[in-house]
């Protein structure tokens, strides 16, 4: 994950960039997906079915040449469709969620994700990270936690729904790391392609296993639906695989915090969900937490992570 070093400071510019407008896209799903009258994993099932011709075309047009050989074998399959398997299940556990809890709490639960993704590189990658990275995701994540205040809600009824927005942070956190994999030797448009295709069958197997429509009953719904598909998944998630191509993981899952930012503000105006001081400080912790991210993300800076060193 430390090969941002090989990067120049205009593309991790870049990469960041796009990163925050990737967010900006994300945010919009949680609003989207209330709106839908269609079972959670049915919505799931169409947003990535419908973004499959639009992938098709950006992969054919994709042809930068990365700057690592593909894996030899099937292994370059098997890292080109993980990303689709894990974001799979965070579609069905978040969708769902969100159905029986409020926006704000699925949002902010879901977006704990830099914390397994900090784990999943300390544990697994042998990665420790520095006092700076940490001050930077503990900012963010207070200013998140500040942000859905006034809209969490703590109920029995909602507690499912609490439950399997927090699981979608582990598989959030997984598809992260993943599609940072595949970035490394494969386009933007290859990966966020793949995610599509391998995501869409597993979707469609779990809806009919829970006896889900899959029919959109009207034009508003399809709207919806394409909403999903064109703005969340092509621009939104399409970016952050862009992103993930120029910027360490870690730094990203901290960047990608701009989201509950734009659900907040989203649920205010859709939901009336309000927005009270409190929040706006939240939204302003998070902006922070991401300004020091990406400064950590710059080539002239230490990267964020320091191998372990074993002990002698």
């Amino acid at each position: 994950m430390g090969d941002s070093q090989s990067f120049t400071s205009r593309e991790v510019a870049i990469g960041t960039a796009v990163l925050i407008l990737g967010a900006v896209g994300i945010g919009l799903a949680a609003p989207l997906v209330k709106l839908s009258s269609m079972e959670p994993t049915a919505v799931a099932f169409w947003r990535m079915g419908l973004a499959i011709p639009a992938g098709l075309v950006w992969a054919a047009l994709d042809r930068k040449p990365q700057r690592q050989a593909a894996p030899a074998g099937g292994w370059k399959y098997f890292y080109l469709a993980l990303p689709g398997i894990l974001f799979a299940g965070d579609l069905a556990f978040w969708h769902s969620g969100i159905k029986i809890t409020t926006v704000a709490n699925a949002t902010f639960l879901a977006n704990l994700q830099p914390v397994f993704v900090v784990l999943a590189s300390w544990l697994i990658f042998k990665e420790r990270p520095t006092r700076a990275f940490v001050i930077a995701a503990a900012v963010a994540v207070t200013g998140a936690a500040l942000l859905s205040a006034a809209n969490i809600s703590i109920a029995p009824e909602r507690l499912p729904g609490d439950a399997l927005s927090l699981v979608t942070a582990v598989w959030y956190a997984g598809y992260i790391l993943a599609v940072r994999k595949a970035r490394r030797f494969a386009s933007t448009g290859m990966v966020i392609l793949w995610t599509s295709l391998a995501s869409t069958p597993v979707l469609l197997i779990v809806a009919f296993g829970l006896g889900e429509s899959l029919v959109p009953p009207s034009t508003t719904e399809w709207a919806i639906l394409v909403g999903l598909a064109l703005g969340v998944q092509i621009f939104g998630q399409g970016s952050v695989a862009f992103g993930l191509g120029r910027v360490p993981a870690p730094i990203a899952s901290i960047i990608i915090l701009v989201q509950p930012v734009v659900s907040a503000i989203a649920g205010w105006l859709m939901f009336g969900e309000g927005l009270i001081a409190v929040q706006m400080f939240g939204a302003g912790l998070v902006l922070t937490g991401v300004w020091l991210a990406q400064r950590l993300g710059k080539p002239a800076t230490r990267h964020p992570f320091a191998k372990r060193r074993p002990r002698a």
